[in-house]
């Protein structure tokens, strides 16, 4: 009897560290740039202008079997706004747009995750502008695995909408430029 509750408790424990183990702490790969926060808006219903923070930073926890236990939190330099023209970047730094030299960082913090089917919902709470507001990211899980020099990576793409009102930005672009599109890609670096 005491042989059997031993064997029991010990693969009891192994289960239990083995489901612990898929639990993992990721630091965003902002040194080897290997993660994008990028936008496009539309000019005047004609074209998409696109446009890149350069300088961020944050990380993720993963549970692919217990997503509701997943969580983000990411910073944004919005001084680093690049749209890839100097006068318009200048303008989007502005007190019109992004504010930046009083409100010089935005903020994503992540209040839950939701797994739908193979994409996650993850809702947080951005704060831009001074601003704070929830917004839903559809994210999909691209891959995972060892890297070659010694470390695991997990990487995921986001995509997201937000109203420019709704960040105070009240600049009027015209009806068809309302809503800014958000692109993001990350891979992360597992934290041992």
């Amino acid at each position: 009897m005491l042989k059997k509750t031993l064997c029991a408790l010990t693969a009891a424990t192994l289960l239990l560290g083995a489901q612990a183990a898929t639990a993992a702490e990721y630091k965003i790969d902002k040194q080897g740039q290997h993660a994008f926060i990028q936008f496009r808006i539309k000019h005047l219903g004609y074209s998409w202008l696109y446009g890149t923070f350069n300088d961020f930073d944050g990380g993720f926890t993963f549970d692919e079997k217990d997503p509701a236990a997943d969580k983000v939190n990411v910073t944004i330099n919005t001084n680093s706004v690049d749209t890839n023209h100097a006068e318009r970047d200048k303008h989007l730094r502005s007190a019109e747009f992004l504010n930046v030299g009083k409100f010089p960082q935005a903020t994503f913090v992540s209040t839950g995750v939701k797994k739908d089917g193979d994409e996650l919902d993850i809702t947080g709470n951005l704060t831009l502008n001074g601003v704070t507001r929830p917004i839903t990211l559809e994210a999909k899980l691209l891959g995972q695995g060892d890297d070659p020099w010694g470390g695991y990576r997990a990487g995921f793409e986001a995509e997201g909408k937000l109203a420019l009102k709704d960040f105070n930005i009240k600049t009027n672009l015209g009806p068809a430029s309302q809503e800014v599109e958000l692109i993001i890609s990350v891979e992360g670096v597992r934290q041992k």
